[in-house]
């Protein structure tokens, strides 16, 4: 069964894993932003931030394992798949710091089509720092306009989400998927 691919996106701290939360608690299946592990896996190795220290091999690590989501997605017998991040959300990361890329993530890119792209726009209210989450809301702000200029470059038209509860914000995604 092929499932519809839906990606929740947007710059650190927007809020994107606490509405794919809301989305599992509500009984969809959602597949986890996976670069917390991949930092977390590296401080363990003695890297404090390896998208900082080698971000290419981070990119590469996150490039891969995205791209073993979006494939699984079609396993798990659900109508209707979240991802939290998607493959484009690699390369734009990359622009935002402005290093270049090899061809392999382009084509990624243009292998992995999801069906639907909501992103969420920075929201000071709610951003906070963590231990892996090292960008201030600057920041969070420029790496927003590379998501918009990466999405769109591969013909996304993103559906942005209204700042709002978490309950609010989810049915608002549900309701314009119909669901």
């Amino acid at each position: 069964m092929k499932t519809k691919k839906i990606v929740i996106t947007g710059g650190p701290g927007t809020g994107k894993s606490t509405l794919i939360n809301e989305l599992i608690k509500r009984g969809y299946t959602c597949l986890e932003e996976i670069s917390r592990q991949v930092t977390l896996d590296a401080k363990k190795e003695g890297i404090d931030q390896l998208f900082l220290t080698n971000p290419l091999l981070f990119s590469e690590m996150l490039l891969k394992g995205r791209h073993q989501q979006y494939l699984k997605a079609d396993t798990l017998n659900a109508d209707v798949t979240f991802f939290d991040r998607g493959v484009p959300d690699v390369l734009a990361y990359m622009d935002y710091i402005g290093d270049t890329y090899p061809p392999a993530f382009i084509h990624a890119c243009e292998n992995a089509v999801y069906d639907t792209v909501f992103i969420l726009k920075p929201w000071a209210a709610i951003y906070t720092n963590d231990n892996e989450r090292y960008e201030n809301f600057e920041q969070a702000l420029e790496i927003h306009d590379c998501l918009l200029n990466t999405y769109q470059k591969y013909d996304y038209d993103l559906i942005d989400v209204p700042f709002d509860t978490i309950e609010n914000r989810t049915d608002y995604i549900l309701k314009a998927l119909k669901l």
